[in-house]
């Protein structure tokens, strides 16, 4: 799946757990890093797989602060759990998903929101 700064508010909203690979056509390693990311996609029908063009998608990948292509990142329930530079192996990425799917989520989310309350109090 092609993400682009009209869809992609609403693909992460709208699923539990999107991986996102930001990437380029010129980019040697995103081009090697490519079938690990369809394969692991294959394995995962649950989790949706994404990739970000940064030549296209400039503003997206400049909202994420993008600096080094390929740079994979995770959002589970709305929130990056896992934002990395360079690329994974295909065990390394296996198990990165697994830490994803084990966190608690209500505890993150929790967090979440501790801190944000902490941030407007300190803001007042």
């Amino acid at each position: 799946m092609e993400l682009t700064q009209d869809d992609f508010e609403s693909t992460i909203k709208n699923n539990d757990i999107v991986i996102i690979d930001f990437w380029a056509s010129w980019c040697a390693p995103c081009r090697a890093f490519a079938p690990t990311f369809e394969a692991a996609a294959e394995s995962h029908p649950d989790i949706v797989f994404a990739k970000v063009n940064t030549e296209e998608q400039q503003g997206l990948a400049a909202s994420f602060q993008i600096r080094s292509i390929p740079t994979l990142m995770i959002f589970r329930e709305q929130v990056i759990l896992f934002a990395q530079p360079g690329m994974l192996s295909a065990g390394q990425l296996e198990e990165v998903i697994g830490k994803v799917r084990e966190i608690d989520m209500a505890q993150v989310h929790e967090d979440v929101r501790r801190q944000q309350a902490e941030q407007a109090s300190g803001d007042a």
